[in-house]
């Protein structure tokens, strides 16, 4: 095994330990692989991440070996220079996480064996106001990503009619997020009913394709609008994040135009850098513009005088002012006769 590098990344000198350590065996991809990865998105990986609260999943012998979510940065043994910020979870606890002010940030944390970076849709500033919505577009069985394509260009649509821009991506695996920034005026529970919202209205457009359905008996072969994404301490992968599967793929951003002509598997370690290199980050103005969700809270209103009110929280959440239920459809049915 190789010795210690030390790279300079950002001003700050970031040491890499075992350089040559198979980190995707099935592509013959090391852990240098992987730290250089970051540094080739690195401007596009900063929108992503800079100044976010953000969760590492970490594989430290690689993928197939242990792994395990970090929500808190180690009180000792990390530089100086590290910025982290204070996160509440539902339970009330709160925790120190990882908050990348700069590239060196982010490969610290590829040196300490992070692949998937999660950040949360706040930033340092205002953490318990969202600063975007994320709309998760998630395959159920008997679909793909062909699937979560046509249902993306339908919020596309919608979207438009509201005047918001939305940010596409493919998730790295079978799915696809569509981001859109909004102003850090409301709260998670405010901002999780916007996208219920958003989410009910693609449902009524294309009711063969899309559900929002939170149990999976009742969802059938559409794809999932997974409003719950937008909870408190629910994250996913960001824009140029590696996902933990052996073919090394990238979440990766999309024009509109290449929503419904891409693959999931076209975007990975190697190509997505050579992308950028050709083509530019098509995310690169996300932060121009932030959005007023008032009319999409106006719709949720509307929605809840209309019988459609709020959803299941995940089942590790308290349960939550106005939430329904959580009791599967099918045992309801049982317990009532």
């Amino acid at each position: 095994m190789a010795g210690a590098l030390e790279v300079e990344v950002a001003g700050r000198a970031v040491r890499l330990s075992s350089p040559e350590r198979v980190v995707f065996p099935e592509r013959g991809f090391t852990k240098q692989d992987v730290f250089e990865y970051y540094l080739a998105v690195g401007d596009g990986i900063m929108r992503a991440l800079g100044n976010r609260p953000t969760t590492l999943q970490r594989f430290p012998e690689g993928i197939g070996g242990e792994a395990f979510f970090q929500k808190r940065v180690p009180t000792r043994g990390v530089p100086t220079w590290i910025e982290t910020a204070q996160i509440a979870f539902p339970s009330g606890r709160k925790a120190d996480e990882l908050c990348p002010a700069d590239l060196a940030h982010v490969a610290w944390a590829a040196q300490m064996g992070t692949i998937v970076f999660h950040p949360w849709p706040v930033r340092k500033g205002h953490v318990d106001q969202p600063d975007e919505l994320r709309i998760d577009l998630d395959p159920q069985p008997g679909t793909d990503f062909a699937d979560a394509a046509k249902v993306a260009l339908v919020l596309k649509g919608v979207l438009d009619e509201l005047g918001f821009i939305g940010w596409p991506k493919t998730s790295g695996g079978r799915g696809l997020h569509v981001y859109v920034r909004i102003k850090p005026q409301w709260t998670f529970v405010e901002a999780r009913r916007a996208v219920i919202a958003l989410a009910r209205e693609v449902e009524r457009r294309a009711p063969e394709l899309a559900t929002t359905k939170w149990w999976k008996e009742e969802r059938g072969e559409r794809v999932f609008i997974d409003f719950n994404q937008m909870a408190r301490d629910r994250t996913i992968a960001c824009a140029y994040s590696l996902r933990a599967n052996p073919r090394a793929t990238a979440s990766t951003p999309l024009r509109w135009d290449e929503v419904g002509s891409v693959e999931p598997d076209d975007f990975d370690l190697r190509t997505v850098p050579a992308r950028i290199a050709e083509l530019g980050d098509p995310h690169a103005a996300i932060d121009d513009v932030a959005h007023d969700i008032s009319e999409l809270l106006a719709w949720s209103a509307r929605d809840a005088e209309n019988g459609e009110g709020d959803m299941p929280y995940p089942p590790e959440y308290p349960k939550m002012e106005g939430e329904p239920m959580r009791v599967q459809p099918s045992r309801a049915r049982k317990q009532e006769s």
